[in-house]
């Protein structure tokens, strides 16, 4: 193989210009809404947070923190369904004890990554809940 075919072999999976480079990310994001019923629970609650957080009125701080939060829990479960589908792939659906040990890893990072970010949802909406109650 000359150098010029392994150019081309490399370059048969990048992405061209920036449209289809969105394009591809778009994509991505709709099979993890479409196929991941954990991914809709986590927008449905950031959804639930945002809205308690116009609410509330939450200053630009706050609304960093949360934002953090949210999207830290969304790409957390973005990484664990693109780990379980290459391991998948892998195995070729059979089951293997490295499998489970990943699969099994991976989720409990999201379920770390959540943890944190309800307890950053419950400090500054907790806070700001019980301000309004306190008057």
């Amino acid at each position: 193989m000359d150098l010029k075919d392994k150019k081309q072999l490399q370059n048969c999976w990048k992405n061209h210009n920036f449209k289809e480079s969105l394009r591809h990310a778009l994509a991505g994001l709709a099979c993890v809404w479409h196929e991941e019923r954990n991914f809709r629970f986590d927008v449905f609650v950031a959804t639930a947070v945002i809205i308690l957080g116009v609410l509330l009125h939450l200053q630009l701080l706050e609304w960093l923190w949360l934002g953090w939060a949210i999207m830290s829990v969304l790409v957390s479960e973005l990484w664990n369904t693109v780990l379980e589908n290459v391991v998948d792939l892998v195995t070729q659906f059979h089951r293997h004890p490295l499998a489970k040990k990943a699969k099994d890893m991976a989720s409990a990072a999201v379920l770390l990554n959540a943890v944190f970010a309800a307890i950053i949802g419950l400090s500054v909406l907790g806070f700001r809940l019980w301000q309004l109650l306190a008057k």
